[in-house]
């Protein structure tokens, strides 16, 4: 029998060193390696891509930190991010820029590695309510509305939820009554982006013939009419964006801001939502990439035993599942955007890469914090900034719960 005392751990194998990208190497890696954009980009959408991440190095990285601490909207970003020419993503016509699915996916990717506000703010009002307009809106309404969305003149928002009505949208009772040549609001919307500040509010209402999509015009501000917009909602992250609760008792609105089919809206506005679930696949890609590349930075930075902690095998480990699920993640996403694309339905492949997607967000920013140890944890550097953002990313667009219950259903309906 073997004397437990004589057992002893095994040496160390004798590895070379890992020659890992650092520096203009992992810069490199993300345009090569990480998108593989190949020829799925034309030479405009790859200068378009190209503005963005210099944008999201030179403007929104030496500073977004500052503007978490405060808490406070980021009002220079948002006039950079006008410059960008990416309002209205795939959109075409209006000022639209017109980007391929997998372009508008790899500037929203871009927008999240350089912050989750910047990327929240651009999704809700490019990816949400310039969407439904493009694809509810009468070609009137879209000259009405759309121009000046593009230029970043008028911001919008997305308004669906409400205190009772989360995951269960058919329960929404904020009501529209007809009165002539007009609708009547009354009601309150819960977890609204941009709400405070947005100019063009898309919203769902309860009409005679069921639930209807609308277009609200406003003033920024706290109040316009009979709308009041309440205290902006405390977030363990994206402290650069605000979420409010908005209430409307006796606002009018003209008939003519319908948007699609009266009754049809709830539908309408969850295929728009399909369009929102690549979007926050790709943001979470671009956040779990940030992750990544910050812990390999890291990882031949700091020493430990006399050797970069990325010498150390329990370090190798993660970072390979780490970039395992990226690639996943990225390649999920990118197959949604084709399907999307090529005009194929595509409510299981979205689903499917923003389940995974932001599950892998929140493992790799999670185990970046871990590589990093004690510094992960403060407010030096970005990683737990990443941390703050991923969770987020699990609950919009619909809950990952819910992404699990639609890719079932989709797949027991299927022969």
């Amino acid at each position: 029998m073997t004397d437990v005392t004589d057992i002893r751990p095994p040496e160390p194998l004798d590895e070379p060193p890992l020659d890992l990208p650092t520096g203009d190497d992992l810069a490199l890696s993300r345009d090569t390696d990480f998108y593989h954009v190949g020829d799925h980009l034309d030479d405009r959408e790859r200068a378009v891509l190209a503005r963005v991440r210099e944008y999201c190095d030179t403007q929104v990285a030496p500073v977004v930190n500052d503007y978490w601490e405060r808490a406070e909207f980021p009002m220079p970003l948002v006039a950079g991010y006008r410059e960008l020419g990416v309002a209205g993503g795939a959109l075409r016509g209006f000022g639209c820029p017109g980007l391929s699915p997998l372009a508008e996916g790899l500037v929203a990717a871009e927008l999240a590695r350089g912050d989750g506000s910047i990327a929240t703010f651009n999704a809700v009002h490019s990816g949400l309510a310039m969407t439904a307009i493009g694809a509810l809106g009468s070609d009137e309404q879209k000259q009405r509305w759309l121009p000046s969305m593009a230029t970043g003149e008028r911001r919008g928002a997305l308004s669906l939820s409400e205190p009772d009505a989360g995951s269960d949208t058919r329960n929404i009772a904020c009501k529209a009554e007809r009165d002539g040549d007009e609708y009547v609001l009354n009601g309150t919307k819960a977890w609204v982006t941009n709400g405070e500040r947005a100019s063009i509010v898309a919203l769902a209402a309860r009409t005679d013939e069921g639930i209807t999509a609308f277009i609200v015009e406003k003033e920024p501000g706290p109040t316009f009419g009979g709308i009041s917009v309440g205290k902006a909602v405390g977030k363990l992250g994206y402290k650069g964006v605000e979420t409010v609760e908005m209430a409307y008792v006796d606002h009018r609105i003209p008939a003519a801001n319908l948007i699609g089919d009266a009754g049809r809206g709830l539908a309408q506005i969850l295929g728009v939502l399909e369009v929102g679930r690549i979007n926050i696949a790709a943001r979470a890609t671009g956040v779990a990439r940030a992750a990544l590349d910050a812990a390999l930075a890291y990882a031949q930075q700091r020493t430990t035993f006399g050797k970069p902690i990325g010498e150390h095998q329990a370090i190798q480990l993660k970072l390979a599942d780490m970039a395992t699920r990226v690639e996943a993640a990225r390649l999920l996403t990118r197959n949604a955007a084709e399907r999307k694309a090529a005009g194929l339905r595509c409510d299981v492949e979205a689903g499917m890469a923003k389940l995974f997607a932001s599950e892998t967000a929140l493992e790799v920013a999670t185990e970046a914090m871990r590589i990093h140890g004690g510094v992960g944890y403060t407010t030096e550097l970005p990683v737990e900034r990443y941390y703050r953002d991923a969770p987020l990313l699990c609950i919009g667009e619909g809950t990952n719960e819910i992404q699990r219950l639609v890719i079932a259903r989709q797949l027991l309906r299927e022969p």
